[in-house]
């Protein structure tokens, strides 16, 4: 074996050997399932650090899985990310000279797949490289045919059910990608603005009444000045008339409680077609609706000036031209939320459109009572807050985008605009002849509907779509997969995503398509900045595993990731992981070198072997109890210090014979030990964790880890007594050792350790052993020679070989005394408040009355250790 770990060949070779035997296929069978599904990652996308957490934590959740016995399941995939994928394409086609608008919509898709087939798997590859183990033989794509078609059906559906609706209204408009988006596609970015203060004329008057606005580009499209009906500034210009500047259009003044007097001037200028808010009032008082800005966010004609000119550039033009005609009457300088399109980070242009739109409230309904009742979990359960919030809110999603990559939408169009919902082009035809009772109708007579689907309309049915669930809900795969059971996910998707998978779910299903959904925190910088590209504060994943290996970056994202809690991640972290390799790495070298022998268990090894395998016990059942919590890290850093400080520091180093013989038992036990660590840790570390595992006990060819059984040990049978022995013996050989350091005593030096009557002590060998103590003796006689130190309330010393500093001492027991003193206080008061005491469970206060036991026996230890040097001074 190597003296260091080198993860780059052993990682390749793993999960080669795992491809080729099958390990993470899955077929229906007796075994009870366990399946979770890949959030799809963009087609377009390459791996960043919120792919390696989240899917760092799903491989443990399956790989733990497979150990318990499941028949566990992890469906891969991409999703097509039309306006992405799109404006990638359109890109390429740019680079090379080429137009969309000169390409019919046929020629496009060609080259909307050939760019798909070159790029769509480079994130799937790299996800390869972090280790997961997906089943790769269930790969989905949203834009495969039998998805599609599947998306098509429930368009269908929900269209026959009254819940899908073509209507004219204001939606969100992407300028760059020339499309829709709904209100969750738009991030709303605190902007430094300017609110600029216009005076309107009056009409037949000398007076003006002055609008406050942040889009005074928009001002050439206003066709009302709107007040509160009882601001009195106003109630006498309520009925008259006003002139938009530049334009002289002459616009009513009305009045609409929904006005704040408070904001600006307390006037709302009125453009309908270019605020959702202006376009209700504009509905409720029968006002003119006129777009200025075009889909371009260009001024449309209907502005009559600045034509064909940009809206921001516009927005400087206007402003000076109403300086000029003397009608600004300031500007002042705001902080305010502007929203920008999540794809094209270009700002949301409000607009009047004809788009397809899709009635949220009645599926809202179980979906909410699921995640309410419990019938669906979250963690951390805090997210459940603003689920319920925006599931009371819920608005009509907007599921038509103006793109040509995606699924486009079933709706065939005769004699201009009449139209049919079907699921092909035959069935519409037919269709259409019965509705129009025109037989002549022809295939060429159909127009289907230009637009595509909102992405996240395939993506809401990804759970049931991946096992053909909708087409043909009778198969095998559907009936023994779904419902899932855990979705792991970020907080940043919630709505666009979660929500609607299980709004899917209850209509089409009346199932949820998972039973929990543990959703992740944001990957951070250490300044607390969220990683991205335009910071520049995001390493390369794969440049990262290159350097310290997959199992190295794995735990490095779980040792930053409390649960449901944003992930500070640091590079070093990296580092700590590599260096944990490094330790299981050398732990294995070293239990290889012994050589068992037939002489019995000594008493340090009959001992040691006792306590390492009650803390075993106990420690895999606190990790039973955190995964089902999904407290991931958590039970990450139980494994690491149950390896690391228990195992490797302690256990071993009890175990390690002064040459290379150990008895046989000795042996046996600690590679069992170690073949348990291995297994519980798999699922984190899956490479080192099969390279050792292969090598400790020669296994068969084909075999491996990931179908060994995760240890199933009674902690009833635990020993609480020689679990605190061996506490109290480890605190005693570090206090001993850190005297040591201190005194600058070598190890090499012998010492002797007394303690008092009230203090016995157990397995004093294993403290000669790891201390190089000659005798572990009861005190007696003068205490004048010796140094005493306490471990907990107990009292030890040693003969004084070197020279001690009293007054240092005495000023470190003092320290000890004040800090436990405010301790003590602390918990005195907590105590005594009666709110406390009557609403806290009994554990709790129980707990809360030991601490003080415990502080007021130390307390009186330091007192005595203080008078002991008090009068050696």
């Amino acid at each position: 074996m190597t003296k260091k770990y080198n993860p780059q060949n052993i990682e390749c070779k793993w999960y080669d050997y795992w491809m080729k035997n099958n390990i993470f296929h899955s077929e229906p069978s007796s075994k009870q399932p366990y399946t979770i599904l890949i959030p799809p990652p963009n087609v377009t996308g390459v791996l960043h650090m919120g792919h390696m957490l989240n899917n760092t934590i799903q491989d443990v959740l399956i790989r733990r899985a497979r150990l318990l016995g499941f028949n566990a399941c992890w469906i891969p995939g991409t999703d097509h990310a039309s306006i992405a994928t799109e404006a990638k394409v359109i890109q390429k086609l740019k680079d090379d000279g080429i137009s969309k608008d000169n390409l019919s919509r046929k020629q496009f898709l060609q080259h909307a797949w050939e760019w798909t087939e070159k790029h769509g798997g480079i994130i799937l590859k790299q996800l390869k490289r972090l280790g997961v183990s997906c089943d790769w033989e269930r790969l989905k794509f949203t834009m495969d045919t039998d998805m599609s078609e599947t998306v098509i059906e429930a368009f269908v559906k929900l269209y026959d059910k009254g819940l899908i609706y073509r209507g004219n209204k204001m939606i969100n408009w992407d300028p760059k990608a020339k499309t829709a988006v709904s209100d969750e596609e738009v991030i709303y970015k605190d902007q430094n603005s300017s609110l600029y203060y216009v005076d309107y004329k009056i009409l037949d008057s000398q007076s003006v009444i002055t609008v406050a606005t942040t889009r005074p580009e928009t001002i050439l499209g206003d066709t009302a000045i709107c007040v509160n009906p009882n601001d009195k500034r106003y109630s006498k210009l309520i009925g008259s008339q006003a002139i938009v500047p530049l334009i002289n259009r002459v616009i009513p003044i009305i009045a609409d409680e929904y006005i704040d007097p408070e904001f600006g001037t307390g006037a709302l200028k009125v453009t309908p077609a270019h605020d959702i808010n202006d376009y209700e009032i504009g509905k409720k008082n029968d006002l003119e609706i006129i777009s200025v800005i075009d889909e371009d966010g260009l001024m449309h004609r209907n502005a009559k000036l600045y034509i064909g000119e940009d809206r921001f550039d516009v927005r400087k033009k206007i402003i000076e031209d109403i300086a000029d005609c003397g009608q600004l009457n300031k500007i002042e300088s705001i902080q305010n939320k502007v929203g920008f399109s999540e794809r094209t980070d270009v700002v949301i242009e409000p607009r009047l459109s004809t788009q397809w739109f899709m009635k949220m409230e009645k599926l809202a309904e179980p979906a909410l009572e699921a995640v309410v009742d419990g019938s669906i979990n979250f963690y951390p359960k805090k997210t459940i807050k603003t689920y319920k919030y925006w599931m009371e809110n819920i608005r009509d999603w907007c599921i038509s985008r103006q793109l040509w990559w995606g699924h486009q939408i079933p709706v065939y169009y005769y004699n201009e605009l009449d139209y049919v919902v079907a699921k092909d082009k035959d069935s519409a035809l037919l269709m259409a002849q019965k509705k129009a009772q025109n037989p002549d109708l022809k295939l060429s007579d159909l127009r289907q509907d230009e637009d595509v689907l909102d992405t996240w309309f395939s993506s809401w049915l990804w759970p049931i779509s991946v096992f053909d669930g909708l087409r043909n809900p009778d198969n095998k795969d559907f009936n023994y997969y779904y419902s899932t059971d855990d979705l792991v996910t970020g907080p940043d998707i919630l709505f666009f995503w979660v929500a609607r998978m299980i709004m899917a779910g209850y209509e089409f299903k009346n199932n949820p398509p998972f039973k929990n959904v543990y959703f992740t925190g944001i990957v951070r910088d250490k300044k607390r900045r969220k990683m991205s590209k335009s910071l520049g504060n995001s390493p390369d994943p794969i440049k990262l595993i290159n350097e310290y290996g997959a199992d190295g970056v794995r735990t490095a994202m779980l040792f930053a990731s409390p649960a449901g809690n944003d992930l500070l991640f640091d590079e070093s972290l990296c580092e700590q992981g590599r260096n944990f390799s490094n330790k299981i790495w050398n732990a294995h070298r070293l239990i290889d070198s012994w050589n068992p022998s037939d002489s019995e268990c000594n008493q340090i090894e009959k001992a040691a072997i006792k306590w390492f395998g009650y803390k075993l016990t106990i420690d895999i059942s606190k990790l039973n109890k955190l995964f089902d919590e999904f407290r991931i890290s958590d039970c990450l850093m139980i494994l690491y210090k149950l390896i690391w400080d228990d195992f490797c520091s302690s256990y071993l180093e009890l175990i390690k014979p002064s040459g290379t013989n150990v008895s046989l038992v000795a042996k046996q036990k600690t590679i069992e030990f170690f073949d348990i660590l291995l297994t519980c840790l798999h699922p984190f570390m899956p490479f080192i964790t099969e390279e050792i595992w292969q090598k400790i006990k020669h296994r068969a060819p084909n075999d491996s880890i990931s179908f060994t059984q995760w240890p199933d040990l009674d902690p009833n049978y635990v020993d609480q007594d020689i679990l605190s022995q061996f506490n109290h013996l480890f605190q005693v050989v570090a206090a001993v050792r850190k005297i040591r350091k201190d005194k600058n005593i070598p190890f090499k030096e012998s010492l002797n350790l007394f303690y008092e009557d009230k203090n016995p002590i157990a397995f004093s060998e294993i403290i000669k052993k790891m201390c190089n103590v000659n005798k572990v003796e009861l005190l007696s006689g003068d205490t004048s020679n010796l140094f005493p130190f306490l471990v907990g309330v107990c009292k030890y010393y040693i003969p004084v070989n070197f020279k001690i500093d009293t007054a240092s001492e005495i000023t470190k027991i003092n320290e000890k005394i004040k800090y436990l003193n405010g301790f003590l206080n602390s918990i005195e008061k907590k105590l005594s408040n009666t709110s406390f005491i009557s609403n806290a469970p009994q554990k709790v206060i129980d707990i809360e009355l030991q601490k003080k036991n415990d502080t007021i026996n130390k307390l009186a230890s330091l007192e005595e250790q203080l008078n002991t040097f008090n009068e050696s001074s």
